[in-house]
This record gives C-alpha cells, structure tokens and sequence, in this order.
C-alpha cells in the first residue's frame, strides 16, 4: 500500500517539477522574446540600394535579427512598433563632427567666449545637448575630428556606459597640428597635438594612441572658423610619417586641408580621407578615385559660419571670403563626383550647428548626386570609411539597430532627410520618437 501511496505521491510531484519548470521555460521564453521589437514601415530603404514596401525589421537587443515582410515572422511575444505611415532609413552616419565644442547661443556672450571659459567638465555636461540634436537630425553615429583634453574619449565612454544619450562616437583626440603660438620666456609645455617634424609627429600620433583614440587626425593646412585660407603647414615627409604610424597602430587618419597643397600631399601619403579640401587639380583628384580615398568636404559648415558669425564671435567682413570658399568647395565637389571619388557626410558640426548635421546632403545633391547617392555617403560608404562595413550603415541581419523613420520618399527628395525626420532608434533603443508610434 506504501509503495502504491508513495509512488503516486512521487508521481504528482515529478509531474508537478515538471510542469513548473515547463512554465518558468515559457516564462524565460516570453520574458526574451518581449526585449523583441517588431518595427513595421510602409517603406524600408535598406542601405543597400533595395526599397521594401510593408517592410518589418525584427530587432532583437541591439541588433538586427531578421528584415522581412512576412507577418507571421513577428515573434508573438515582441513589441510592436506601427510606423508605416514613414519611409525607414538605417540610421546616418556624420563623419565630421566636433562634439565636445558645444555653445547655447546666451544672449550678449559670444559663443567663442563661452567655449574659452568653460572647463572641460563643464563643457562635457553641455555637449549633451547637442548630443541630443544630433540624435533628433537622424544622426546615430559619428566620427569626431579633434577634441581638448580628451573631452571626446571621456564623452564616448559616458555615451557607451549609458550614462549620457548620444550617438555612438568614434574619436580622434588632440589633432596634430605645427607650432603656431610665438615663444615666451619661461617653462612652456608644447600644447596638445603640437608636433613639428617626423620625430615629433610619430610621438603625438603614439600619444593619441595611448589615450585610446579610434583614428588620428592632422591638420595639414591652415584654415578653420572664419579663417579660409589653405596654406600648407605639413610638408610630404610628415604627413607620410603620421599615416604610416596610425596604419601601423591599426588606426586610420583623416587629413584636414583646405587648400590644393596640403590636400596633395594627404593623398599621395594614403591618408583614409581628405577634409575639406578646394581647388585640387585633376590629378589630384584622379589619385584618389584610384587610391579609394574618401572626400569628406564640409561644404554647409561655412553656410552655418555666414548665417551666425556675429554669434560666434567672428570679426565682420569675413563673410565674402567664406562664400567664395563654398562656391569652389561646391565646384571641387563636383569634379570629384564626376571622377568617381568616395564621398562620405561630415557636417563640421560645431557650436549650435548640431541637428543640421544632415544639410550636407543638400549640397552632394547639388553637386550632382541622386538622392540615393546622398544616401549612401551617410549610410554604407560613412560605414566603409570607419571600418564598420559590417555593423553599420545597413539595415540588415547581424547589424546594429540603428533606425530612422521619415516623413516621405528621401530616394526621391533628400529634403525629406534634413526636414522630417520623426523618429529614431540607436541599438535597438528608442531615443526620438515624435511620432507617438503604436507600441
């Protein structure tokens, strides 16, 4: 009788395990399966030249599980995002940016003044805000071209810890630039970035790389803010020495120049791409269609220098030489197409120019480019160009969820692009959303 009571008594008991165990599995199931969004668009430009009409991008974490069109792929426990009333983009990419020189425009203060008495923990905490802008214009990744104090390997980090909401950046620390300060008596500290000479040049490129930068950054001309002139600071030797040294490091470069000279020199050293550069002869540009080199020309940065400089702190009467610069930044930009070079988007993203990163696209278009082909400079080519063909700039299988939702056709009109972008998603997080999307 024991055996029998006993035996029904392990019996109920192992059934009971087992059915407990049975719903902690469909609990854990659930529980994962609701960190899964379904995001539906009525139309999905993919990054790789497809358009998919009643697309739905299965995000699973920070990543891509699955795009389809399949309802019955949505996995029946995951959140669903409706926007196909928008038209999905991957989420941009702006290679040239400067973050960490963020101003509010405070009435009466120019924000070159205000930048010069800010310290650098100040100055992070606001750089937030353009953060957020940048986010708002579309803009999940950046590239970030020269920084104080590296404020911008302090503002990637607080960014991928979580503790700040921004796009995910890639940083370049002190740019080396040439002496340009006249002597004073008395123990001075060569400023960072400061390298005169090859033996000079591989130490500040090895002192960024101790920092824990992603890429170096050389200025090889003068030529910033309201100043446009192009002369050539670093000569061949250097800017082949720093090239060399990053690529040894694992590193890429990105070479500022305005002018023909300087820009030269960065291509034929093999510099991964060209800043601003104007004015650079068929050879020039011929070379780098050939070599693959990216042109990143900043054309908008002087628009938005024009429209503010009395805000900024600019001297009045450099407006003509800014707007003739753009004119032969416009002109050199649509040599370069024709030729076939690479073009990647950099706004030069600056003081409270954050959230019109995308207004370079404008410029590509007219510089002769479709609008897909802007596209692409902001999406797989910006990609290329960071070394992230394989996680960014697409929407796809095994790619960061980074999504971008318009208001109407940006294959057809790149205006879409810069005006109505209504919603945002950065590695599977929601960060934008001025759609008040169906959940």
């Amino acid at each position: 009788m024991c055996v029998l009571i006993c035996g029904l008594v392990f019996a109920t008991s192992a059934m009971a395990q087992d059915a407990a165990v049975q719903k902690a599995s469909e609990k854990g199931a659930a529980k994962s399966e609701a960190k899964v969004k379904a995001v539906r668009f009525g139309k999905l430009w993919d990054g790789k030249g497809k358009v998919w009409t009643n697309a739905i991008v299965i995000v699973d974490g920070e990543r891509v599980r699955e795009v389809t069109t399949d309802t019955k792929r949505i996995p029946a426990q995951a959140e669903v995002l409706d926007l196909t009333k928008y038209f999905g983009l991957p989420g941009l990419i702006d290679v040239h940016t400067h973050m960490t020189l963020y101003t509010d425009e405070t009435p009466g203060v120019p924000m070159l003044k205000q930048i010069a008495s800010n310290s650098p923990a100040v100055e992070v905490f606001l750089a937030r805000k353009g953060a957020m802008r940048t986010l708002q214009a579309g803009v999940t990744t950046v590239r970030d071209l020269g920084s104080d104090q590296y404020m911008d390997i302090a503002m990637r980090d607080l960014i991928n810890r979580g503790e700040m909401v921004g796009p995910r950046m890639f940083v370049a620390g002190y740019g080396l630039t040439v002496t340009s300060a006249p002597y004073k008596p008395g123990p001075n500290l060569p400023a960072g970035g400061i390298a005169d000479g090859v033996p000079e040049v591989l130490r500040v490129v090895r002192q960024q790389v101790a920092a824990g930068v992603d890429l170096i950054k050389l200025f090889a001309s003068t030529g910033t803010d309201d100043d446009t002139s192009g002369y050539q600071t670093y000569g061949y030797d250097e800017i082949k020495a720093a090239v060399d040294a990053a690529h040894q490091f694992g590193k890429k470069i990105a070479i500022h120049s305005y002018g023909p000279d300087g820009a030269r020199d960065a291509v034929r050293a093999g510099t991964d791409s060209l800043e601003h550069a104007t004015d650079m002869d068929d050879a020039t540009i011929a070379e780098m269609a050939k070599r693959g080199t990216y042109y990143v020309p900043t054309i908008d940065h002087n628009r938005y220098y024009i429209e503010n400089g009395s805000k900024i702190g600019y001297t009045a009467g450099f407006e003509p030489r800014s707007q003739a610069f753009i004119t032969r930044n416009l002109e050199t930009a649509r040599k370069a197409h024709r030729a076939g070079v690479k073009f990647a988007m950099g706004s030069d993203a600056v003081y409270s120019m954050f959230g019109q990163n995308t207004r370079e696209l404008g410029w590509f278009v007219k510089a002769g480019m479709s609008s897909e082909e802007a596209l692409k400079t902001a999406t797989s080519n910006a990609a290329e160009l960071l070394g992230k063909a394989n996680e960014l700039g697409t929407v796809a299988p095994g790619y960061f969820a980074d999504l971008v939702a318009v208001e109407g056709d940006p294959t057809a009109d790149i205006a879409v692009v810069l005006e109505k972008v209504k919603w945002v998603m950065k590695g599977g997080a929601v960060l934008v959303d001025k759609t008040k999307a169906l959940r």
